[in-house]
């Protein structure tokens, strides 16, 4: 099928972080032109002369096909748009970017979470400010550096079908493996809901607690997840593929994931003004648990793991009665 779907050639990458300069180095691999906007002007004139973006990916060189610009309609005018600008900045990057976008341009959100102060879906988002676009999500089980120095990384892309191919057919390579979906829900849950139970696992990890309590946590927090992906809309075999289930386990288990670092820390006693300052890596589990939980309600969906996280990271529940809470709950089947 890939061969007979006809990718799009000019790829704009609004956003450029780590994630973001490692998606265009994965489109430039796939034989596509790359267009990479950096909101700071310095950033894109060092990645244009020095040829590497040593701010947030250093060591990795850019190759020709990879055009890093200050102007964003550069970028937002391209076939096809991928959007890894964080998760809470993602609507006001929109609206300064929709005035660019053609109508019909599929834009993918490579962010992962869910808008604090509304609780809604970042594919939501994306339809609200820009409905003249087609929405897709790329999510899965990738670290930044790993896609960056081509080692081998599949992810899921979910949108109208006809268009999740293209996208497929226009990123995949022999190390960057994308699936194809048109579950745009279940994709963009479980991208968000995963960063939560990292940082819960991190926290059993910085508590001591030992591994077979992180596995058990990590089980229930899955449990939530599919909970409340079924009630919302998303397709359990979803959850339990690269976009749920793949990169939950990725995110709860290695300390280079940034949201199992910060549970990690938080379990450990950090004060709250080292976790939050302003210099430390993003965790956007920290800002999407109270809204995952927020928007499980309206659905009349209990989370209990991800609850625990969202009222220790306002301070509202210390640490050491977190768990023994967790642990009271009523016992039920499996």
């Amino acid at each position: 099928m890939l061969k007979k779907t006809k990718p799009y050639h000019h790829i704009g990458v609004i956003g450029a972080g780590s994630w973001g300069t490692a998606l265009a180095l994965a489109a430039a691999n796939a034989g596509r032109s790359v267009t990479l906007w950096a909101r700071e002007p310095m950033l894109a004139a060092q990645m244009s002369t020095a040829r590497e973006n040593a701010a947030y990916l250093p060591g990795v060189s850019l190759p020709g096909a990879v055009m890093p610009t200050a102007v964003l309609a550069d970028a937002a005018a391209a076939e096809a748009v991928l959007m890894a600008v964080p998760a809470q900045h993602l609507r006001a990057s929109l609206r300064t970017a929709s005035t660019s976008f053609r109508d019909g341009t599929p834009v993918v959100i490579a962010a992962k979470g869910v808008e604090q102060k509304s609780g809604k879906l970042l594919n939501e988002v994306l339809a609200e400010v820009s409905p003249n676009v087609v929405p897709a999500i790329l999510s899965g089980p990738s670290f930044a550096r790993d896609v960056a120095r081509r080692l081998p990384t599949a992810v899921t892309i979910a949108a109208n079908m006809e268009v999740a191919l293209r996208l497929q057919a226009t990123l995949g390579s022999a190390h960057f493996r994308p699936y194809a979906s048109d579950d745009v829900i279940g994709v963009a849950l479980g991208g968000a809901a995963k960063n939560v139970y990292a940082i819960a696992c991190g926290i059993v990890e910085g508590l001591g607690l030992g591994e077979s309590a992180r596995a058990a946590l990590l089980a229930r927090g899955f449990a939530e997840l599919c909970r409340l992906g079924e009630a919302m809309g998303g397709r359990i075999e979803t959850l339990m593929g690269l976009s749920g289930l793949g990169d939950l386990v990725l995110s709860a288990t290695s300390r280079s994931s940034r949201n199992f670092a910060f549970g990690v820390a938080v379990g450990s006693g950090a004060p709250r003004a080292q976790l939050f300052a302003s210099d430390c890596p993003l965790a956007e589990g920290a800002t999407t648990a109270p809204a995952l939980v927020a928007r499980a309600a309206r659905h009349g969906i209990e989370l209990p793991v991800a609850e625990a996280v969202a009222q220790i990271l306002d301070g509202s529940l210390a640490l050491e009665a977190a768990v023994p809470r967790l642990m009271m709950r009523p016992l039920k089947t499996e």
